[in-house]
């Protein structure tokens, strides 16, 4: 069952938005691609829940597009935080905390020997990227077709993202014949290889990596000289405390993370090998907020209380029960949908929809009709759980998603 829900102050403010912001809103958090009942604009989180300006509560399966892990206004790492801003924060240089982050990452990732910190994924995958050049001398970046690695003329070009940029070759993801092929065509000029953790184009199948193709790229990499990046911002923390490739039993030379390291606040890293050192000492790469302390004192309390808590298995318990349930429900009422990715980073897309033409409407009922039962789940981008989610979370999730797959069943009959 559903109740009204009220959108007075969500409307009142994206009046006032699109007066001084342009279009009302831009990048990948506008509401202007979703369903109409999702709200552009939240008050506040507590745990898995999220309450937009309206009081409107919400199981968050979205966690900010990634970045909470651990749930909203986590203790251990707001108190953090906080601590570190009571002494002040942004200063002429770095605090301790720098230091005693890059420790612990250096620590909990086996191949890796040093760590450098930035704010945002598209820093570190950039930064990656100008690391390999300066290290090998040469200028060509291997990536997926399609693969999105940050918001920056190094990856889209003209600020297209279906354009390939320039200095850039693509391959097939899960391809190895098609990398081979590509560094065959960069004849000899192949800087790095740059690889997600799994695929993940909007809209799309995810796509985890199969062994053979992982070590296929490392091997290509070690035949070349080629440096391998690996692109670990939506995965990382998620999959494997030590890197989401490292069930794979593959290293890479560097590895980009953000998202989920500092539980919502801002931060990145990239790990890289002690091969690297002379490299990434002569390349330049600077912030004027890159070494402010609170964030690395809220990184290091994230990987801290997920290693105490064992919350890599909460995540995959909670992500198995999730897929399972949402796959009997959607049996039950002869609904044809695929999962696919990790479990703890849930996509379902629905039989019948198509993303190439962005006609997706049982994907945007579905959706709709949860927000109006008060669990949030974007209708085409992967979701992200947070160890915050409970069993009765999932609950009453399952019971919410019971009834949307029944009206997606009787406005699309199979």
């Amino acid at each position: 069952m559903t109740t009204a829900r009220s959108r007075t102050a969500d409307a009142a403010l994206r009046e006032r938005a699109r007066a001084v912001i342009p279009n009302g809103m831009y990048g990948h958090q506008s509401a202007t691609y979703l369903p109409d009942n999702f709200p552009q604009f939240f008050a506040r989180g507590e745990g898995s829940h999220l309450w937009d300006v309206d009081g409107n509560e919400y199981i968050d399966y979205l966690c900010a597009y990634g970045p909470i892990l651990l749930g909203y206004r986590h203790p251990a790492v707001d108190q953090a935080a906080a601590g570190a801003q009571d002494n002040g924060d942004c200063f002429n240089g770095p605090s301790d905390k720098m230091v005693e982050l890059a420790e612990l990452l250096v620590e909990i990732t086996p191949w890796a020997d040093w760590a450098w910190m930035a704010k945002n994924g598209t820093d570190a995958t950039v930064f990656a990227a100008s690391l390999s050049r300066n290290a090998t001398g040469r200028q060509t970046i291997l990536r997926a077709r399609g693969a999105y690695h940050g918001a920056s003329p190094t990856w889209i070009s003209g600020g297209d993202m279906a354009l390939q940029a320039n200095g850039t070759i693509e391959y097939e993801y899960n391809d190895l014949g098609s990398v081979r092929t590509a560094v065959e065509t960069a004849d000899g000029d192949a800087a790095a290889i740059i690889v997600s953790a799994f695929k993940h184009d909007v809209g799309y199948d995810q796509e985890l990596p199969t062994v053979e193709f992982a070590r296929g790229v490392r091997e290509l990499c070690d035949a070349n000289g080629i440096v391998l990046i690996l692109d670990d911002v939506r995965g990382g923390f998620r999959i494997d405390m030590a890197g989401s490739w490292a069930p794979l039993g593959v290293d890479p030379d560097l590895s980009a993370y953000c998202k989920a390291i500092g539980n919502g606040h801002p931060i990145s890293a990239l790990m890289g090998r002690e091969s690297l050192t002379e490299a990434v000492a002569s390349t330049f790469g600077t912030g004027s907020y890159w070494f402010t302390g609170a964030p690395m004192a809220a990184a290091q309390a994230t990987i801290e209380t997920m290693l105490e808590t064992d919350g890599i298995a909460h995540l995959d318990r909670i992500g198995s029960a999730l897929r399972s349930g949402w796959q009997r429900a959607a049996d039950s009422h002869g609904v044809g949908v695929r999962q696919t990715g990790p479990v703890s980073i849930p996509l379902m897309l629905f039989d019948g929809d198509d993303m190439s033409t962005r006609d997706v409407p049982r994907a945007y009922r579905f959706s709709s009709e949860l927000a109006e039962r008060g669990v949030y789940l974007h209708p085409v981008h992967n979701g992200f759980l947070s160890t915050a989610i409970s069993e009765e979370d999932i609950a009453h999730t399952l019971e919410a998603s019971d009834e949307a797959f029944a009206v997606v069943a009787s406005e699309f009959p199979a």
